[in-house]
């Protein structure tokens, strides 16, 4: 495995094949490409921190996007020549009906043991288990695509939940935006939790995600249900977090039967209400915890924790982190941005 000199420019090798899924590709590529410009405007006279470039599965450079946009990859796996740093393969249509031809499966096998890391966006986990690179890993994709990973990398363990998993230096992630998420996670292991962080918000990402967040929003999960009472719920169960929010409140609100409500909700949204709640209350208190300079204790009293013991205890069994260690690792810190001395 290629190993990176600390402060070296970094190059990272996005591969794509006919019919990608275009922001599998742009999204995580601009994270890389801003965080180079912001460190430069930062530093002056300091080289780029991050190369990038687009290497296609194909034996011509043209190509058309599943959206229909045609462009040109910097290279053909064939012209690909180096060392690489960060091999990334982004999803789409040839991918998902396993049409990259064997040639390139070779090739890709061959190449990932010349790059540092390497790693998938969403679909992009079927060109890396074909390769036989997930062999014996934990790794995970677009939830909706979980299932097939499953039946066509048996030797995988394929974790439907997260929104990234890293298994040694090798990096899944689900869907779409997701490898935006992944590859802020990789400059942050790079150059630091500042600079990954003034990415984040450069580029209008609501928030930078953990990778054991789950791929399901408490939030979004209301939106996709046709009644409108449970719709209407999370608007006021954002306002009312620090109330007892049982069963039977839930259930008032929209003028059904604790029984009934409970056994509706589940069935609708796939979790039950507790869990639900629980969920709002951790994604509201991430937000805070990241933008607000309150204290612990008052964010676990408005987030309906009642202490912060009881929000860590939540914190760690959803996120695998403690909200104290989670505010220090994700708070935006200003300052001018410095090349980190420390090993990859």
């Amino acid at each position: 495995m290629n190993q990176s000199s600390p402060g070296a420019k970094r190059r990272i090798v996005f591969v794509a094949a006919p019919g990608t899924e275009i922001l599998d590709l742009v999204g995580p590529l601009q994270v890389f490409a801003r965080a180079s410009e912001i460190f430069v405007r930062q530093n002056p006279g300091a080289s780029p921190i991050y190369s990038v470039e687009v290497a296609t599965t194909s034996p011509h450079r043209s190509l058309i996007a599943n959206c229909g946009l045609r462009f040109a990859a910097h290279k053909t796996f064939r012209e690909l020549r180096g060392t690489i740093d960060t091999l990334l393969v982004a999803g789409g249509t040839a991918i998902e009906n396993d049409e990259v031809r064997s040639e390139a499966i070779r090739w890709l096998k061959t190449i990932a043991r010349r790059a540092r890391r390497i790693g998938s966006v969403c679909t992009g986990a079927m060109l890396l288990a074909r390769a036989g690179l997930l062999d014996g890993r934990r790794a995970t994709t677009h939830w909706n695509w979980c299932e097939v990973l499953i039946r066509r990398a048996p030797r995988t363990r394929v974790d439907p939940d997260p929104i990234f998993v890293r298994d040694k230096n090798v990096y899944t992630s689900a869907g779409v935006t997701a490898g935006m998420d992944l590859a802020l996670a990789l400059v942050e292991e790079d150059h630091g939790s500042p600079l990954a962080l003034q990415v984040a918000r450069n580029l209008v990402l609501y928030l930078r995600r953990p990778g054991g967040q789950s791929q399901f929003s408490a939030a979004l999960s209301l939106q996709l249900t046709d009644r409108k009472p449970l719709r209407e719920l999370e608007s006021w169960v954002l306002d009312n977090l620090n109330k007892p929010l049982t069963v039977s409140a839930l259930a008032q609100r929209v003028a059904m039967s604790p029984r009934n409500f409970a056994r509706v909700f589940s069935k609708e949204m796939k979790m039950t209400p507790a869990k639900f709640v629980e969920r709002l209350r951790v994604e509201t208190a991430r937000r805070r915890l990241e933008e607000s300079q309150n204290s612990m204790e008052t964010i676990a009293s408005e987030c309906g924790f009642g202490n912060v013991n009881s929000m860590r205890n939540v914190f760690q069994r959803a996120l695998k982190i403690a909200p104290g260690q989670y505010r220090r690792h994700f708070r935006h810190t200003k300052g001018r941005l410095k090349v980190r001395n420390n090993k990859s």
